[in-house]
């Protein structure tokens, strides 16, 4: 089990549930325009947003958007350790560096002494594109080990400053390299890891690779916090992330299944579908909602599931877990929304 580390009051590492990352994409020194995207990825389920927090100008929005913010922020840092001390002082719940690209011994141990005034953790975050060269060298281009050997490096560098309250990112844009490096290094240390595929891409193509990297490290029990990284509108990114979890039974919520359809479907499956899924995707409650497209063998296949509808030429059947199927005539997606309702206010 990994260490856990505290991002304001939400826990990670330490057996804690894994939590959901996105990032920013507004100007920071824009308060109205970055609170509004923080607070639209916390609506959407986010648990923890990261920004970027490049000059004095951002550090100085810093704690506004603290102050606003429903869920604790994250300041990316790179090149300025004073822009990391600056971010602490206003109350950023937690920073991520690269150690190697802040300056020297003397900035890296101040950094960890504000960050130990603070109690805010630290992500170390080595990318396939910026190791160093030494490693680059030795390892005959990037490589897993390589990674993890840059990774180990900066955390050997602050544990000297008596700091390790530290969370781990190893990612790379190949989906191979990334679960080997993150393999390797949970099994050298015990750190809290953040998961993700960097560069993943856009909207389709980015959540195939991402689902692969990330699924596959959390099936080996492997991940503490995870981020969806795609291209444009981050919202995309939390759903994706929340998709991820909830396929793993690692988030409740509601999970809308549906078949493939064939020559014998009789409704709109994919329409159904996609307007159950809309309407519940920000319900906590346990729940499998089956829209299987005819009546032949659709409540079998969807016997798992809690509740859901099976297609006909004159309408269609419900079926709720427990109870015989039902006929309705009309509007199968009304009936099954409010079946779904009905069995909500039922669990209260």
């Amino acid at each position: 089990m990994t260490k856990r580390v505290f991002v304001g009051e939400v826990p990670m590492g330490g057996g804690s549930p894994v939590t959901v990352q996105s990032m920013t994409n507004t100007d920071t020194r824009d308060f109205d325009a970055t609170i509004a995207q923080i607070r639209r990825l916390a609506e959407a389920g986010c648990d923890i947003v990261r920004m970027s927090v490049y000059d004095q100008a951002c550090v100085a929005q810093v704690r506004a958007l603290c102050d606003a913010s429903p869920v604790p922020l994250v300041a990316d840092i790179h090149f300025d350790h004073r822009l990391a001390i600056g971010a602490l002082e206003n109350g950023i719940a937690k920073v991520r560096i690269n150690p190697g690209n802040i300056g020297g011994e003397d900035k890296v141990r101040a950094l960890c002494d504000c960050l130990k005034r603070h109690h805010a953790p630290v992500r170390i975050g080595v990318n396939s594109g910026s190791l160093e060269k030494d490693i680059l060298n030795k390892h005959g281009g990037v490589t897993a080990q390589g990674m993890v050997e840059s990774a180990l490096g900066h955390v050997r560098l602050l544990e000297k400053y008596g700091f390790d309250d530290i969370v781990l990112s190893l990612k790379a844009s190949d989906v191979r390299r990334t679960v080997e490096a993150y393999r390797l290094v949970s099994r050298a240390c015990d750190y809290p890891l953040h998961l993700g595929v960097t560069e993943a891409g856009t909207v389709g193509v980015g959540h195939v690779k991402s689902a692969i990297g990330i699924g596959a490290l959390l099936l080996d029990g492997i991940g503490d916090t995870i981020r969806v990284s795609l291209s444009g509108d981050p919202l995309p990114e939390v759903e994706a992330g929340l998709d991820i979890l909830r396929a793993l039974d690692l988030r409740a919520g509601v999970n809308v299944v549906s078949c493939p359809t064939c020559g014998r479907t009789c409704i709109d499956v994919e329409g159904i579908a996609r307007a159950v899924r809309e309407a519940t995707k920000r319900l906590k409650t346990p729940l499998t909602v089956a829209v299987m497209g005819c009546v032949v063998n659709g409540p079998g296949e969807a016997a798992e599931a809690d509740l859901g509808i099976a297609g006909g030429k004159d309408g269609g059947v419900l079926f709720v877990r427990s109870e015989k199927p039902r006929p309705v005539h009309g509007d199968l997606k009304t009936a099954l929304l409010a079946a779904i309702d009905g069995i909500l206010a039922a669990k209260g």
